[in-house]
């Protein structure tokens, strides 16, 4: 018992130290951030320029052909907005899973280093991403204050929306880098895996056409509720959906858990097999 209790707490360990890694962590991200726009003409704009292009093509598409509508106005303008709010904090949490599950792999050189810290790399993933969303929500209400000539004070609730979004997307992380090591071919089943899922989130829909049979399964999904609230604050001027959001933090924290824990118990197979 008393060997067992030590192990548990060396498995922990790492995760009470990153505020001490604190320097370590912001270098990487910004490593991270400059190394996806590194070359580009366009440099850190493409964090606009590609949500935006989505939208031009979604809004095209389903608000142009299939006339689909969001909001009270029913416009396509309105569309536009509501699925800018959707795609922000979905292409955050999509972005990081992608690029995590290879994190580990294409630094090979830092798993042979005993003391260098792996948790860090699909931290500033995390990180990353998330600092990509700001900068797609900065050009979000800039385009809200363009079309309706308005920002709800509501915004202010984004941090509570933020951080389980943050704590889901970094438990990913954390399981799909160390997946990626054992699973080569993760890379492809995760594109599949984030395809179907966002598909099943009322994101490029509205809630209200999901027929009353399938409103179960749309609900299970926690990106449900994370999407109505970022579209709740940001465009109608409401408090977040406090129930969905509960159910979200939950899904999150279950994810940052097992998702740390499985990074932890499987990290010192990753020499062996890279």
């Amino acid at each position: 018992m008393m060997s067992a209790q030590p192990a548990r707490r060396a498995v922990w360990r790492p995760l009470w130290q990153l505020p001490r890694r604190f320097d370590l962590i912001v270098s990487l991200t910004r490593r991270e951030l400059a190394a996806r726009y590194k070359g580009s003409a366009l440099g850190i704009a493409w964090a606009i320029l590609t949500p935006v292009v989505m939208i031009v093509i979604f809004t095209i598409v389903f608000a142009g052909i299939f006339k689909a509508r969001f909001g009270p106005n029913n416009s396509q303008w309105d569309y536009a907005l509501y699925l800018f709010c959707g795609l922000l904090p979905w292409n955050a949490f999509q972005e990081s899973l992608q690029l995590s599950s290879n994190a580990i792999v294409s630094r090979a050189n830092l798993v042979k280093r005993v003391v260098f810290p792996l948790e860090t790399l699909p931290l500033s993933q995390a990180l990353a991403a998330v600092a990509n969303q700001m900068f797609g929500t900065i050009a979000l209400l800039l385009a809200i204050v363009i079309v309706r000539h308005e920002v709800h004070p509501t915004i202010l609730y984004l941090p509570a929306l933020l951080i389980p979004q943050f704590i889901a997307t970094l438990g990913g992380a954390w399981l799909l880098a160390s997946l990626g090591v054992f699973i080569r071919d993760i890379v492809q089943g995760i594109n599949l895996l984030l395809m179907a899922w966002m598909f099943l989130t009322p994101i490029i829909y509205p809630e209200s056409i999901v027929p009353t049979s399938y409103r179960p399964f749309v609900n299970l999904n926690p990106f449900t509720a994370l999407i109505r609230s970022y579209r709740g604050i940001m465009l109608d001027g409401n408090a977040p959906d406090w129930p969905g959001l509960g159910y979200f933090a939950l899904f999150a924290l279950i994810l940052f858990l097992f998702g740390y824990w499985w990074f932890a118990r499987t990290r010192k197979n990753f020499a062996d097999v890279i």
